[in-house]
């Protein structure tokens, strides 16, 4: 009986022991956490050229932080990689000047970017003309 007591007690404590290891080791890779609620964000700033991996800053009272960012390289330069749209179909071409533009709303700011409510994006108008294909390729001769 006493055995068994006591096997019972090294079972309790061992598993004691192993929660708050777990518990412990959880904690350590969490950062702490900051009281701060309003936290103003810089733009992202590329490591190198003007697009791919870099770095954001952000202050709150006497904080602050870095956080890792990405801008795409195919990115709008004028509307800003941190401003969202929603954008139109392409319009007509405009014969006179040889190009198409279509009209995008705001759709989301990030980082508290300064993001214009519409915008307008252009590109030439395509100088051919796509056709349709007229029968599937590989599909024998008729």
């Amino acid at each position: 009986m006493e055995l068994r007591a006591f096997c019972v007690i090294v079972l309790v404590a061992f598993l004691a022991v192993s929660s708050q290891a777990a518990k412990t080791k959880k904690d350590k890779g969490k950062k702490a956490a900051s009281d701060c609620a309003e936290w103003k964000w810089g733009s992202c700033v590329p490591n190198n050229k003007d697009c791919g991996i870099g770095t954001r800053d952000g202050t709150c009272k006497e904080e602050t932080r870095k956080l890792k960012c990405k801008i795409p390289c195919n990115w709008k330069k004028a509307f800003g990689a941190d401003c969202k749209y929603k954008f139109e179909s392409w319009g007509e071409c405009n014969t006179e000047t040889g190009v198409k533009i279509r009209t995008g709303i705001l759709k989301k700011a990030m980082y508290n970017a300064e993001c214009q409510q519409t915008v307008e994006a252009s590109k030439p108008c395509a100088s051919k003309t796509k056709s349709k294909s007229k029968g599937k390729k590989g599909k024998g001769k008729e």
